[in-house]
């Protein structure tokens, strides 16, 4: 009498379980780069920052007039870091940034820092009566055919770059700037 065969027990497709598990890795994984995302953005009293892109090319040739009528230039500036940030009046993130800003400009103006606020457009009384109400005092340029926007291919507002030491541009920037992002990337430029 020969032995008894039982059938071999039906054999477990795994594949439906390994792709669970790498869908429930790739949510994991997305849901922790949004938090981080955010997390960047956040400010303590609830508003967004934006979080700059790196770049590395050299810094537009740009002369404009300053505020007091005399002309300017960035190549003013070489050897210092230097941050351009193009802004107007009417523009409600450029106004929310202007604190913080100055705030950082005053903590690292004697450290070969400079903040180079460029005005889209507007008269000098407008812009002087910003100043006033701010009470800015890092440089402010005017730009009545807005050529800044144009050297740096970037229209919206507010928009700012920070340029090294030796005139590359290593930072840029759309939108409205918190201290909190200032001292995140742009110190590390600054004590090199």
């Amino acid at each position: 009498m020969s032995p008894k065969r039982y059938p071999a027990p039906p054999r477990k497709d795994y594949r439906f379980l390994i792709y669970v598990a790498i869908g429930v890795f790739l949510l994991a994984a997305a849901g922790l780069y949004l938090l981080e995302f955010f997390a960047d953005r956040a400010m303590d009293d609830g508003s967004i920052s934006a979080v700059p892109g790196t770049a590395n090319y050299p810094a537009p040739e740009l002369a404009l007039t300053g505020l007091d009528g005399d002309p300017v230039s960035l190549n003013d500036y070489l050897g210092q870091v230097v941050l351009v940030n193009n802004w107007a009046t009417w523009c409600p993130p450029c106004r929310a940034e202007m604190p913080d800003l100055q705030a950082y400009y005053a903590e690292h103006a004697g450290e070969g820092f400079v903040i180079v606020a460029i005005n889209a457009g507007e008269n000098a009384e407008t812009v002087r009566a910003f100043v006033e109400q701010f009470d800015l005092t890092f440089p402010l340029w005017l730009d009545a055919r807005m050529e800044a926007l144009s050297a740096f291919q970037n229209d919206s507002l507010p928009s700012s770059y920070v340029i090294d030491r030796e005139g590359r541009v290593r930072l840029h920037w759309s939108g409205q700037i918190s201290l909190r992002m200032l001292d995140r990337y742009v110190t590390p430029l600054i004590e090199r």
